[in-house]
Order: structure tokens, then C-alpha cells, then sequence
């Protein structure tokens, strides 16, 4: 089923409505565009269902535990850092994760779920990273440094923000822009907040 709305102006999106599939666009659409979404629409909404789900809490443990013990503890004198937990959450949706250095629990958001796995690995190494500095220091960003896709993951995170702060073609076009912590600062600026 196809829905036309006066609000869209560039975003489509498809979702499963009492077993029927609707693709929503926007009302000033031309047919041979709709055709072209449409098709483009059903295939990542049949891609999304049948995606293996990522492992739950304790494979995403022990992953940080392979990540911790293979990039950073080697640049930390043998010393792995270790969480408390490690858990995916669907109630982040301005950062990709977070860490409480009290706790030690690190919390990944679900928005990286479709993501390559590569991208999910840094976000974690990332947040590792925080259990032993707090703050985006330079000591912080070097130690991030230590996983050797850091450079290629932020920039694809770089371009998966820019997508959906600028409207660009989205399948998720509710999503907001993640937080820019993710990034070090550039020479000679001040590093964003920590959040």
C-alpha cells in the first residue's frame, strides 16, 4: 500500500501495518520516482526482517572483552579493562552508547544494530576507553586509536550522521543526528562536551 503525505518533502519510509506493507512519500512525488522507491523500500524492509539479530547482553560482554583484550590492553601494559555489563538499549537516540565510570556499565543504543559490525566494534572500543579516561583527552583518543578500523568507523559515522541531519535518503528518517563525541577534535579546538 502507498500513502501520500503533504508533510513529507524529501523522506520515504516502509513499515508493516496489520500484514500488509505501507511505503509512505511524500504527496508531490512523480510516478516514475514513486515506482523507483517503492521497489527500493520493499527490498530493505524484507532485508531488515530476515538480518540475524545481533547477539544479546552476554555475547556483546564478551565481545567487549575481546576487544579490550586484543587492541587496548596491549597499550595499557597488559591490563584489560573490564565492565561490570555491557547491554544494548533502544532509549538512546542522540548517542551511540554511554559509560558510567561509578558503575563500569557500558550501554550500546540499538541504532547500531544495522550497522556494520565493524562500526558497533569501534563504538565499543570507544566507550572501553572511557572506563580509563573519563574525558576526551588526548590520552583518551590515543587509546581509541589502538583499534585499526577507528579512522574508517568514524567516518562512516561521520556520513550516517550527516545523512540524517540533512535529510539525505533514509529508510529511518525519524533518527536524529548522533552525538559528535564519537570524533576527536580537530587541532587547535576544544573537545566536545562529554555526555
Amino acid at each position: 500500500m502507498v500513502r501520500r503525505s503533504a508533510r513529507r518533502k524529501k523522506t520515504v519510509t516502509a513499515y508493516r501495518e496489520a500484514g500488509a506493507i505501507v511505503v509512505v512519500l511524500p504527496a508531490r512525488m512523480s510516478a516514475k520516482d514513486e515506482r523507483y522507491w517503492v521497489d527500493k523500500m520493499l527490498t530493505r524492509l524484507t532485508s531488515k526482517e530476515t538480518r540475524p539479530v545481533r547477539g544479546g547482553d552476554d555475547a556483546l560482554l564478551e565481545r567487549a572483552m575481546q576487544l579490550s583484550t586484543g587492541y587496548l590492553a596491549p597499550a595499557l601494559g597488559g591490563r584489560v579493562l573490564t565492565p561490570s555489563s555491557v547491554a544494548w538499549v533502544d532509549n538512546q537516540r542522540k548517542r551511540w552508547g554511554s559509560t558510567s565510570t561509578d558503575t563500569g556499565a557500558i550501554r550500546l543504543s540499538d541504532r547500531l544494530w544495522p550497522l556494520p559490525s565493524w562500526v558497533g566494534d569501534y563504538v565499543l572500543v570507544h566507550e572501553l576507553a572511557h572506563l580509563e579516561h573519563p574525558d576526551h583527552t588526548p590520552a583518551f583518543w590515543a587509546l581509541v586509536a589502538h583499534y585499526p578500523l577507528t579512522e574508517r568507523a568514524r567516518g562512516f559515522l561521520d556520513g550516517y550522521s550527516y545523512a540524517h541531519a540533512y535529510g539525505a535518503e533514509s529508510a529511518d528518517a525519524e533518527a536524529p543526528a548522533p552525538s559528535d563525541s564519537l570524533v576527536p577534535p580537530q587541532a587547535g579546538s576544544s573537545p566536545p562536551p562529554c555526555r
